[in-house]
């Protein structure tokens, strides 16, 4: 029978968190410099095993905590020479992982970095690390939690900078702290609870305790119900906000779309239904991550598939975050002019019902859709002369195109444009804006779901009587419990591994 090489309290877990991990932190490939981080109770001795000062043969002494030294770094049993690496070292608790942690700072060539990480795998009880292993560590030592390392992995993949600040600022601590706050509360809440249970008959409980304490889950549950209530922003903000394109066939649709991307995403076809399916791209405007789907000609047709098309078009127009209806400018008017009587707000009003914009009359199947800009294309085939009566009446008379939702374009000329993206950007921040929010966004489904079950608890509370004590504190429990798996206090661990196998190898 082969011995186990753990001991009979220690699990296979507990051994390989005792090792001393490595890996290159920096991106792979050719560089300037290469920064290789390492972690766990064998950095002392790596640095006094693999560096020196500069042309002497005797180990080094370690570097004083978070001070860069210069130093020769050798094989640890070679003593050959690998690099001269700018060396620091981060004493534990106070380091990222709450571990002693060296970071060496190499030249980027592909060799010296295999080098460096070769002599390291050398060394007893070091190895690789795993995905998001450094992470890891720093979470089982309470240096990060669970809310922390979410916004971390959103940082890492935030491309626009909207996503940015929003993932940063969770990443340091916001979200968390709001959440302990709460916390402090509902436990305190329940300390007083449960005194009111074990003393309840005691002259030193004070008279009116319990009723305190209902008053202040009452204004708990008030601001958790505010903070649910924000319209999905964070969640959608990380995802990516779905801008929907639609309108009938040659409205310039795919010439838009191919406008904002600054490149050719859709065929652009004089033909109308030249679009079948929709066609997604992804773009940053104004900072904030708009997933855009440029959508069939709405229109009626005997032709199955584009029929098929129209109705992807219609559920995605519905599902969409924002709509942007475009329109050609030039079919609104009469012979080329704007008549005196309000015909192009009439015929902009035909146009929109025929895509499902608003009450069709006499049918039972229609399904009213608000959209946040329309875009009058064509621009340039209106007579410079009609351009100013056309808008004011359409902006006077029409009841959706007041406020500022509509805007003139000219896809072929690109007049126009830069107003149109100004527009845009404005309906964005005043949408989804997170940085004028009091208390950090939800970004997570996961979020919510504790956040509602929390609520949910808190609720319960205030419908039972002082009579039901025991109940109630229960309730607060229950309460304390979902913020606790919120910020990962409790039962994360499948949470943990699929968030950690995001992470790239180093971080």
């Amino acid at each position: 029978m082969v011995a186990s090489p753990f001991s009979p309290s220690e699990s296979p877990d507990q051994t390989l968190a005792r090792d001393t991990i490595f890996a290159l932190s920096s991106g792979a490939g050719k560089a300037g410099v290469a920064v290789i981080r390492v972690s766990g109770p064998g950095v002392k001795e790596c640095l006094h095993r693999m560096t020196r000062r500069r042309h002497s043969e005797l180990p080094a002494d370690l570097p004083k905590p978070r001070r860069a030294a210069i130093r020769t770094l050798v094989h640890p049993t070679t003593g050959d020479t690998l690099d001269h690496a700018l060396v620091i070292f981060f004493q534990g608790p106070h380091s990222y992982t709450g571990e002693d942690v060296a970071e060496l700072h190499t030249h980027g060539g592909v060799a010296v970095v295999r080098a460096a990480l070769d002599a390291l795998a050398s060394l007893p009880q070091f190895r690789m690390a795993d995905k998001g292993e450094f992470s890891r560590r720093a979470f089982d030592n309470d240096k990060l939690d669970l809310t922390s390392l979410e916004g971390l992995a959103d940082l890492l993949s935030a491309e626009t900078e909207v996503q940015r600040k929003q993932a940063l600022r969770q990443a340091e601590g916001a979200l968390y702290k709001l959440c302990e706050r709460w916390r402090t509360s509902m436990v305190r809440s329940l300390a007083l609870v449960e005194a009111v249970i074990d003393f309840g008959e005691d002259e030193n409980i004070e008279e009116g305790v319990y009723a305190q304490v209902r008053d202040s889950v009452y204004q708990l549950a008030e601001e958790l119900r505010g903070h649910l209530a924000d319209n999905r922003r964070g969640e959608i903000v990380r995802t990516g906000i779905h801008l929907a394109i639609a309108g009938p066939p040659n409205a310039g649709k795919s010439s838009f779309l191919n406008l904002l991307a600054q490149r050719q995403v859709a065929i652009v076809s004089d033909q109308a239904g030249t679009t079948r399916d929709v066609i997604e791209s992804t773009l940053d405007i104004g900072g904030y991550p708009v997933v855009i789907s440029d959508t069939a000609g709405i229109r009626e047709s005997g032709d199955t598939i584009e029929m098929e098309g129209v109705r992807r078009a219609k559920e995605r127009l519905a599902q969409a975050d924002l709509r942007l209806i475009l329109v050609d400018a030039h079919a609104l008017l009469d012979g080329g002019q704007v008549s005196c009587h309000p015909a192009a707000t009439d015929r902009l009003t035909s146009t929109l019902q025929h895509i499902g914009i608003g009450p069709v009359p006499g049918s039972s199947s229609a399904w009213p859709v608000n959209p946040d800009l329309i875009v009058l294309n064509k621009w340039d085939l209106v007579p410079p002369s009609a351009r100013p009566r056309l808008l004011e009446q359409l902006t006077r008379h029409h009841p959706l195109a007041r406020d500022g939702h509509v805007v003139p374009l000219s896809c072929l000329s690109q007049d126009g444009f830069t107003a149109l993206l100004d527009r845009l950007t404005g309906r964005l921040r005043a949408a989804f804006d997170t940085a004028d929010l009091a208390n950090p966004g939800i970004t997570q489904i996961r979020h919510r779901q504790h956040l509602r079950g929390c609520l949910e608890a808190l609720e319960n509370f205030l419908e039972l009587e002082e009579a039901d004590v025991v109940l109630a504190a229960e309730e607060l429990r229950r309460a304390a419990h979902c913020l606790g798996q919120l910020t990962g206090r409790t039962g994360v661990e499948q949470i943990l591994d699929a968030l950690f196998s995001q992470f790239c190898i180093g971080k």
